[in-house]
């Protein structure tokens, strides 16, 4: 788990992180050009390679290293980015400019900071930090009583220093102990989707008019501010991007609380689809495949599972082939039992219920399935 903190610290202190990162960001480029160059790019051997170099350039012993594992990571990523196809196939321009330029860091990314060159003053709400001009003096931070309370008890290894949006933040990793995961008396199931972001098999849904009102009027804009290309223009679409992430981040976690809670409460698990390839799979008109790109189903699931483990609720992956097409009370499955997009009116028994708030209950049936066949096969080894 990471903790957000927000930084406060004074004139003198914030040029002096800005020349930490510009300079971090400085070395990880060059370390980067060298990665590319050479070949070489595992984190043992990429150090042994820069090490002397980055040490010349006016960098710590630590920091050093931490600018060497961010390079390699990124070139870990790199590789299984283009390995999953994220930049086309091979032979694709797309593909074929990545892999032809060294990865390339911002002024202004992040670093990563252990406790050798990071301290904290928990009780005391300020944090002592290495700079390009010497270790800072104390910074003050503020953040909630329990995000205090979880860097008190939880706080383990490296911090992120960030600059966004001409603030100061530390990301701080928490290492908290899993809950232990309890017997469900049964499932929830949880249906996304791009008009309701969310319905469970209890019959709640989220509606999505609200987030796909702000993407369509984002989108409008950025194509109007593309279209212009000016500095004023591309500075906007920057700050646009950041606004647009944080909303839907906030909406995905508030929703994933409510489920989560829910399942708890209940004494239930989770059951999700597994949507893994859907914008491979799914052949959708041009207006519905901007929608389904620019939606953050991934992120809202992700939120629900570590969430959910965070409270032992379990949380099983079901097969999503038919589940608003089939009939949750008889199984009958025919295209024709969804009539339009909010109508399930099964075309056998006659049982008529909203189309998402059946095929949640599809998926909490399946989870039921999923889990009772797992939990067999790990009773039986």
């Amino acid at each position: 788990m990471v903790v957000q903190v927000k930084l406060l610290p004074d004139t003198a202190t914030q040029a002096a992180l800005r020349e930490t990162l510009a300079l971090c960001n400085q070395a990880a480029n060059h370390t980067s050009r060298r990665a590319f160059t050479t070949g070489v790019n595992g984190k043992t051997s990429l150090q042994r390679l820069v090490y002397g170099e980055l040490k010349a350039m006016g960098l710590s012993a630590q920091p050093a290293i931490h600018v060497v594992r961010k390079v390699a990571g990124a070139y870990v990523t790199l590789k299984a980015n283009v390995k999953a196809g994220n930049y086309g196939p091979e032979g694709a321009k797309r593909r074929a400019k990545v892999e032809s330029n060294p990865v390339r860091f911002r002024k202004d990314a992040a670093q990563p900071f252990d406790d050798r060159c990071l301290s904290w003053q928990v009780d005391a709400k300020t944090v002592s930090i290495w700079t390009a001009r010497g270790r800072s003096g104390r910074i003050p931070f503020v953040c909630s009583p329990a995000q205090l309370e979880m860097l008190r008890a939880h706080r383990r290894g490296e911090s992120d220093l960030v600059f966004r949006g001409g603030t100061w933040y530390l990301y701080a990793t928490c290492e908290v102990p899993e809950a232990e995961t309890f017997e469900p008396e049964g499932f929830l199931g949880v249906d996304l989707g791009i008009a309701n972001i969310a319905t469970t098999s209890d019959g709640d849904r989220r509606v999505g008019r609200q987030l796909n009102q702000v993407r369509h009027r984002n989108r409008r804009l950025r194509s109007r501010l593309q279209k212009k290309g000016t500095k004023s223009a591309k500075r906007l679409l920057r700050k646009l991007s950041g606004r647009e992430a944080r909303f839907a981040s906030d909406t995905n976690h508030r929703i994933a609380k409510s489920i989560v809670t829910e399942a708890e409460r209940t004494c239930r698990g989770i059951a999700l689809e597994d949507l893994g390839g859907i914008r491979e799979r799914v052949r959708l008109r041009k207006p519905q495949r901007v929608t389904l790109h620019s939606w953050a189903f991934h992120q809202l699931g992700t939120f629900i599972a570590y969430k959910a483990q965070r409270c032992g609720v379990p949380v099983v992956y079901v097969d999503p082939a038919y589940t608003s097409q089939g009939c949750s009370s008889c199984g009958h499955i025919d295209k024709r039992n969804r009539p339009d997009q909010a109508t399930f009116a099964c075309t056998s028994c006659g049982f008529a219920e909203h189309a998402d708030v059946n095929a949640a209950r599809n998926i909490a049936a399946r989870g039921v399935t999923g889990w009772a066949v797992s939990h067999a096969a790990d009773d039986a080894a």
